[in-house]
């Protein structure tokens, strides 16, 4: 059974049922991280948050192609090479790799295209000279060149925003005196003498502006050129909307004469404590320190427990509740391991109740990413799993089946539950004393045989002191981390 899929659009302000612009096709673009720092929540937020909607329309069998840039040309970023005395190369590329990493861990499926601005200079300098030629820009005499908000009509139409007297007069002291608005926004910066990052262009020499970046990748790899809209559907954090995507919808119909983006989502932001999460506060933290702590799919599992356009708070006791949460998974993924099913059997059986399994988790992802009706499902099922587990000794190996079926349900459609079980109870614990307590676990085995029921009991405590349980089973002895 197909579901309609609806989506709260940021710009209607209201929930509208997703019609793509070519039949089951989705073209999406998600701004990127700016790579001058390893990630921090609100990036692993916000890349969970739209993983999500990709796994909700592939199973909706659609086809994606989902962006995602490297914003890597900043000030932020050349800010840092001022620090360091490192090359613009060897600070972007570290933090690259660091952010790919996490993302890694964190079960997000790698984008079709993840774009950098460096490589769209030949671009971005065709779009500005377009705003020029069609006078939607302007070049002032320091050779920088601004867009004229003053000349698009539907500027302020993405965020519903204006401009108060108060914001105003707060910006006046740091314009420019060749700007002609004050909303005016820099397309592209003129060299200046001593300027650490610039690139050879037929603007002249500089670098581009922010706003203007994204605007050039999405037309670079995933615009439709012939259609009323560049892209199906544009993402970000709320704290995008405005500026970043105002001005990126506006450069991008002026230049191009068509919208950005048919639909526009944005995430919550992320709060720590009940604060807003930033690092002026003193209080963002890396995604590397938390995954090192507690395992890259126990923060996805518990990030994407709060629907993605809900704020976030960030609280070490929530984590801890969510990962039981997990745990549950994983116990029934164990329990079902001890039965041989095979891919083939897998491939030929049929059920019902599998197919009203994935329609119910599907029903509620279409529902602009209904999460909390799809935890509640999952965690009826595993119950319900564990229940016939326990009642039926000799269960039929098709139940068993289906069963295997609805894991890998899960796991397509919220990218949970992939993981061997034996290392995720395992988790945290190094080779050398995993070395340790496998040596413990053998020498407990030796006096069990022995008879020496005494050594083999204190070698159980010493295990369970090491945050060890041990379980006797037909197959061995099994051991987890227990916290």
């Amino acid at each position: 059974m197909k579901y309609k899929i609806e989506l709260f659009d940021s710009v209607k302000k209201e929930k509208i049922e997703f019609e793509p612009i070519v039949s089951g096709e989705a073209r999406i673009y998600v701004c990127g991280p700016t790579v001058y720092d390893h990630a921090h929540l609100g990036h692993a937020r916000s890349a969970i948050a739209f993983d999500l909607l990709r796994r909700m329309l592939l199973e909706n069998d659609f086809k994606v192609e989902f962006g995602r840039n490297f914003t890597d040309i900043d000030d932020k970023i050349i800010n840092k090479m001022s620090q360091t005395g490192e090359s613009l190369l060897e600070i972007t590329e570290r933090y690259i790799n660091s952010y790919s990493r996490d993302m890694q861990d964190l079960g997000i499926i790698v984008p079709t295209v993840q774009p950098k601005a460096t490589e769209t200079i030949d671009e971005i300098s065709h779009m500005v000279q377009e705003l020029l030629d069609k006078d939607f820009a302007y070049r002032t005499s320091s050779g920088d060149i601004y867009f004229d908000t003053s000349r698009d009509k539907n500027y302020l139409s993405i965020s519903g925003r204006y401009q108060n007297e108060n914001e105003r007069e707060s910006r006046l002291n740091s314009i420019e005196d060749e700007k002609r608005n004050i909303a005016d926004f820099v397309l592209w910066k003129h060299e200046k003498d001593g300027d650490l990052v610039k690139f050879e262009s037929s603007l002249g020499n500089g670098r581009p502006g922010w706003h203007i970046e994204c605007s050039a990748m999405i037309e670079k790899h995933l615009s439709h050129k012939n259609k009323n809209y560049s892209i199906d559907i544009h993402c970000g954090g709320a704290d995008l909307l405005f500026p970043h995507h105002e001005n990126e919808a506006s450069q991008s119909r002026c230049a191009t004469g068509h919208e950005l983006a048919k639909y526009w989502l944005h995430n919550g932001f992320v709060k720590i404590d009940g604060e807003k999460m930033s690092k002026s506060l003193g209080n963002s933290f890396f995604v590397r320190d938390a995954i090192k702590k507690y395992g890259g799919e126990a923060i996805r599992f518990y990030l994407l427990s709060t629907h993605y356009r809900a704020d976030f708070n960030f609280s070490e006791e929530e984590l801890l509740n969510s990962k039981k949460r997990l745990d549950r998974i994983y116990r029934l993924k164990k329990r079902l391991s001890s039965y041989k099913i095979s891919e083939a059997m897998l491939n030929s059986v049929f059920e019902l109740d599998n197919l009203i399994f994935k329609n119910h988790l599907l029903k509620a992802m279409n529902d602009d990413l209904n999460i909390s009706i799809v935890l509640a499902e999952i965690d009826k099922f595993v119950s319900t799993a564990n229940e016939s587990l326990d009642q039926n000794k000799k269960i039929d190996l098709s139940k068993i089946a289906q069963y295997v079926k609805n894991l890998k349900c899960i796991n397509r459609l919220i990218g949970i539950g992939e993981n061997n079980y034996s290392e995720y109870f395992q988790f945290g614990i190094g080779d050398e004393v995993k070395k340790e307590i496998e040596d413990l676990i053998s020498q407990r085995t030796e006096a069990k045989k022995d008879k020496n029921f005494v050594l083999a009991d204190e070698i159980r405590d010493q295990l369970k002191n090491m945050n060890v349980q041990i379980m006797d089973t037909i197959n061995g002895v099994k051991w987890e981390r227990v916290e």
